[in-house]
This record gives structure tokens, C-alpha cells and sequence, in this order.
């Protein structure tokens, strides 16, 4: 086919052994930049899109059921014309890339599900074949033959290792413990994070650990709250450290395979919005944390978020980016998180590359709370979200809208905020971001050849109060700040965007809403939506996202943030799509579009969706 591949500017691509037209991990490669070097789509071609095939992974459609409807938010994965996917049906299914026929099959044990958001790949080692490796959400780490769905041969008990260790269920056997995401690949190990409880606050550690992908066995543990006698326990004051949970990898991290770095992105400890109990800055709380990933050994760590009171987490994936800045190449690292500050950080040394302001921030006004004084925010680029709100900014684009939300404030009695305000215990504040950010959970894309990362994030509030339960545990009441029967939100436009930003600079290079209103009359729809699921790039120029509530999926010009395709899904996808190359030569689109998420669209679908080009 001619066009159809361009070279990228090398990141981790020869490290994987992945053929370019692959996509062999949620980042598309170990460097998690989702860029794509296929060149068939273009921003010229790209409206002719059409479905190619769908695969529907309930695999007992007519059977009803009563309950929660299962949702999913997985990325397959695309290997040598096989595409793997994780379903919301406790099953791990191989496909034929080009046709969309089912290969194989895999059932999990009883109601354990495969990870939320994707599966990982290993590409064997000649005395072993390729397989696929996961972990459940019941704590197990599984491995199973990529060409035949089997149990993997010599992988702990029939293709399953049982990860909650006394050690990391930290004394409390009930506690919960499981996965969400895949694990990365490194040589012979699988690199893995962990899902842990959110409350209490006492409950199974959040250590990344590494398992030798052949036999299941422990390789390495990286303590994500330093034990006494290591460095940095210091910042846990009096016992604060024990038993906490929280301070995981909840997401995908990310390695620099020339280097054999390993970058962890750890999220807030337990209790995530009161941290009384466990004063400090609380390292590796909210760190990205690089580590040796032959070893899991200590090499540096840069703090986002000091004693986070707001659950903002690094919940992203960090990708791998390389800029030009001052005549000087400098290997480096994007990170974010909730709040929507984007660290662009040198990744061999952490130093952050275009500064950053240790800013004052308001104290609590929990007496039995010690708020950090100062948080670090960037230099450049700006902040990507609202991050405050005054009562005077509460959307009017109809009046309907605007009487219900002024009605939600003052039955109430809401207060706004400002960057980093703690969550008081007397009343409730409406909140930016809120929970789900800012970016949530698929972070943004690079794309090397015009260096620009792209993101998507959320104008979405969340009105929150902090309660003392009788037993002493803190909690909170919460809630979107939104007119519930509408979903439109309280405050001003836009709700939701898409942004680039030039990593040489770290400028903003163009930003726009992303997603409709199909609620509101003509001339008022364009409001941006908040989406869950993020972006993916191509050397062809062309940007691909789904993630909208609004069941659409897109299409923009990298260069210039021109929205050049869309399509009406009958569910939203809240997933990141992927693209690769079928044995025809075509270049494929795909995502999974089941509806829900954290956005509670509406859930039912069960698809995944592949478009391309039609045929010469």
C-alpha cells in the first residue's frame, strides 16, 4: 500500500520488536505516546471513513440479566494481524485484525474480570512463545498463550499467580486488592501497578511490583511508602505510614527502554481528601517516581502534589517526549494530573524544563488538618482546567439551566473555591476539578513529528463536604455540580477540551471544545462535553478521540485542531481507541463502545468499533 507507514522520531518503538503497523501496549509502545506511524488516513481522507467490521463481546446477548449493566474502557491490542481485548464478560478474546472473526476465547474463573483498560503483551523469547499477561481484578496475574488462549505452561498454577501476598495485603486479608490496568513489559518482566481501597484508610499496600513473565515469580518490590530505615519515611509524621493504603500505581506506567527506566505514576494515600491522620508531604504520594527497571532500585522522584487533601493523584500515563528547547535535545517526560498542571519534566534527571513556582495555597480550615503551605505549579505550560469557580460564573445558556443551578447553590448554601482549596467540614464548596479532573485516567498523546502533546480534559466540578463518621474515619459527601436531569453543567463553558502543546515551547498551540449538547437549541450545542478516554495520534496528521458522553467519535487535524470527521455511535466510548495495519494493507481504526464510565452516560452497548478507508 502505498503511503502507508512514515518512519516516527524513535522513542521506544525498536525497543518493543513491535512492526510499525502494530499496536503492542496501551501506549502503543513502552514510551505510552500513542503515536501511530501509519500514514493512510489522512486530514484529506479522512471524512470518507466508513465501518469496517464489529464485534459485539457479549457472548449471550439473549440471556437477561438484572444488575449493572457491564461497561467497558479497554484498549485492544494488535500483534502480527491478531487484536486482543479484555471484556466486561470475564473473558479475554483473540481476533482476526482484518475480518473481526473471534480466534479464541478465554473464560476467567468464576466472577473475576480481566483489567479495566487493557491487556499486555510479551513477545516470548524463543524458548517460549508470545503471551498475553494481565492482571484480574481479584488480584491475579494471569498468562495465557497468545496463539491458542491457554493457560501459560510454567506461569505459576495453570496460568495464574495469587498476588495478595501477606506482605502487600499489609495485615488486613479482607482488604481489597486487584488491578485495573496491564502491566508494561520489560524484557522478561511484567512491570505492575495495583487498584487498592479509596476507604478506609487502613488496607493493602500500593508497591509496584515486577513478576518474571515465564515462571510468575516475584522479580522486584518498589515500597510506595518508604519503611522505617529507608529513605524518605521521614515524610510520614508519627505512625501515619502504617497499614495506610492508597500512594498506587492505579494506571499505566511508562519505561524508557533504551535506559531501562521504569517511570511510576503513584496517586494520593488514603483517606484521599483528609490527611489528619498521616501529616507530611507523604512521598511517594502524587510522585512520578523512575526507577531501575531491571532492579525496581530508587533513581529519582518529583512530587506533583504535596499531602494530597483532594485526590488528584498522577492519573495519568507519563509519556515519553523529546524537545528541542534553546539548541539543546533534552530526553524528557510529560506527566499530569487531576488538577490539570502538565509537568514536562528531563527524565533522566527529574528537573522539571521550564521551571516551576512553589505557590501559596490556602490553609485548612479543619482544625485537625495541616495543609501543605506552598504546591508547585508549573512555569509553562498553563493549567489545561478550570481550577476555580465564583458564584457569579454559573452557566446561562438557557434559563432553565440557570435557575436549577443557582437553585442547587442556594439550597445549599455552596460556596466557590480557588486553586488547591481544602474541603471544609462545616459546608460544601463546589470544587474544580473535581474527581475526574481535569485529565482523567487515558492522559494525552504525543506526536513527534510536529511535537505537540494532546490532551483532553474536564471543566467538571464536584460540590464536596468533609464528615467525621462516629467510629473517628473522615469521609465526605460528593456530588457533580450539574442539573441531574439534563446532565448540563453549572458553570460557564466550555465543558470540556482539546488541547496541544508544543513541548519546545510549552506554549498551547491550539485548544477546542470537545464534544456537543444535542439537549440545547442551535448556535448553543458547541459546549465541549467531559470525556473519559483519551486521544491517540498518526504520522497522517490525523487525531482520533472518542471519550465524549456525547456518543461521538472524532477526528481533528494534529496540526491545526480542525474537528475533520465525526460519527454517531449508538454508545459512547469511553476508551482509547488504536490503529494498525490489517493483512490487506488497510489502516484500521478501532474502540470500544459500551457506554457508562465515571460520566454515567447512558450503558448498554457491548461493541468494538473498526473503521477504515473503503477499499480501492
Amino acid at each position: 500500500m502505498i503511503g502507508l507507514l512514515a518512519l516516527p522520531l524513535s522513542l521506544n518503538l525498536a525497543a518493543s520488536h513491535a512492526a510499525p503497523g502494530d499496536w503492542v501496549s496501551y501506549g502503543h509502545d513502552a514510551g505510552g505516546g500513542r503515536f501511530s506511524p501509519l500514514t493512510q488516513i489522512t486530514p484529506e481522507n479522512v471524512s470518507k471513513l466508513t465501518p469496517a467490521w464489529t464485534y459485539h463481546m457479549n457472548p449471550t446477548p439473549d440471556v437477561k440479566t438484572s444488575g449493572r449493566v457491564p461497561t467497558s474502557t479497554t484498549t485492544p491490542l494488535v500483534v502480527k494481524n491478531r487484536l486482543y481485548l479484555g471484556t466486561p464478560y470475564g473473558r479475554v478474546v483473540a481476533l482476526d485484525a482484518t475480518s473481526g472473526k473471534q480466534i479464541w476465547a478465554w473464560q476467567l474463573p468464576g466472577t473475576d474480570q480481566p483489567p479495566f483498560r487493557g491487556l499486555g503483551y510479551w513477545p516470548g523469547d524463543g524458548a517460549h512463545a508470545p503471551r498475553i499477561i494481565f492482571g484480574s481484578t481479584q488480584g491475579k496475574l494471569i498468562a495465557l498463550d497468545a496463539k491458542t488462549g491457554a493457560p501459560a505452561k510454567g506461569f505459576g498454577t495453570d496460568g495464574i499467580v495469587d498476588t495478595k501476598t501477606p506482605e502487600i495485603m499489609n495485615g488486613l486479608p479482607n482488604a481489597y486488592y486487584g488491578y485495573s490496568s496491564p502491566p508494561d513489559i520489560y524484557k522478561n518482566l511484567a512491570i505492575i501497578g495495583s487498584r487498592v481501597q479509596e476507604a478506609p484508610s487502613k488496607g493493602a499496600a500500593g508497591d509496584v511490583r515486577a513478576w518474571d513473565v515465564v515462571t510468575g515469580k516475584l522479580a522486584w518490590t518498589f515500597h510506595s511508602i518508604p519503611k522505617p530505615g529507608e529513605k524518605f519515611h521521614e515524610t510520614w509524621e508519627d505512625d501515619g505510614w502504617q497499614q495506610r493504603s492508597g500512594v498506587n500505581v492505579w494506571n499505566m506506567l511508562t519505561i524508557d527502554a533504551k535506559r531501562g527506566i521504569a517511570y511510576l505514576p503513584f496517586g494520593a494515600p488514603t483517606f484521599d481528601r483528609y490527611g489528619g491522620d498521616h501529616k507530611g508531604a507523604n512521598l511517594f504520594s502524587d510522585s512520578l517516581v523512575a526507577v531501575d527497571a531491571n532492579t525496581g532500585k530508587y533513581l529519582w522522584h518529583y512530587q506533583a502534589v504535596h499531602h494530597d487533601i483532594w485526590d488528584y493523584d498522577l492519573d495519568t500515563p507519563p509519556v515519553l517526549l523529546e524537545v528541542n528547547k534553546d539548541g539543546k535535545h533534552i530526553p524528557a517526560i510529560a506527566v499530569m494530573n487531576k488538577s490539570a498542571l502538565l509537568f514536562i519534566l528531563n527524565r533522566v534527571t527529574g528537573e522539571p524544563i521550564f521551571g516551576v513556582t512553589e505557590t501559596p495555597v490556602p490553609p485548612s480550615p479543619v482544625a485537625s488538618e495541616t495543609a501543605s503551605p506552598t504546591q508547585p505549579i508549573p512555569n509553562k505550560p498553563p493549567q489545561l482546567a478550570r481550577s476555580s469557580f465564583a458564584l457569579n460564573q454559573v452557566a446561562d445558556l438557557t434559563p432553565e439551566l440557570h435557575a436549577a443551578c443557582q437553585a442547587l447553590i442556594d439550597k445549599d448554601h455552596l460556596t466557590g473555591s480557588v486553586r488547591f482549596e481544602p474541603i471544609p467540614s462545616d459546608h460544601a464548596i463546589i470544587r474544580f476539578p473535581g474527581g475526574e479532573g481535569g485529565p482523567e485516567w487515558a492522559g494525552g498523546a504525543f506526536d513527534p513529528k510536529l511535537g505537540l502533546f494532546i490532551v483532553n480534559t474536564n471543566n467538571f466540578g464536584y460540590v464536596e463536604k468533609l464528615v467525621k463518621a462516629a467510629d473517628g474515619e473522615w469521609n465526605m459527601t460528593s456530588a457533580r455540580f450539574w442539573d441531574a436531569k439534563t446532565h448540563l453543567y453549572c458553570q460557564t463553558t466550555p465543558w470540556g477540551m482539546l488541547t496541544a502543546v508544543n513541548v519546545n515551547s510549552g506554549d498551547i498551540a491550539w485548544q477546542v471544545p470537545l464534544g456537543i449538547s444535542d439537549l440545547l437549541p442551535e448556535g448553543k450545542k458547541d459546549t465541549g462535553r467531559p470525556s473519559n478516554g483519551g486521544p491517540i495520534v498518526t504520522a497522517g496528521g490525523v487525531t482520533f478521540i472518542g471519550g465524549t458522553d456525547d456518543q461521538r467519535f472524532r477526528a481533528f487535524d494534529s496540526k491545526t485542531g480542525k474537528e475533520l470527521w465525526t460519527t454517531k455511535l449508538d454508545y459512547s466510548a469511553h476508551a482509547t481507541p488504536v490503529t494498525y495495519q490489517g493483512k490487506d494493507g488497510r489502516q484500521y481504526v478501532a474502540v470500544v463502545a459500551t457506554g457508562g464510565s465515571y460520566l454515567a452516560s447512558p450503558a448498554g452497548g457491548d461493541s468494538l468499533m473498526v473503521f477504515a478507508l473503503p477499499k480501492n
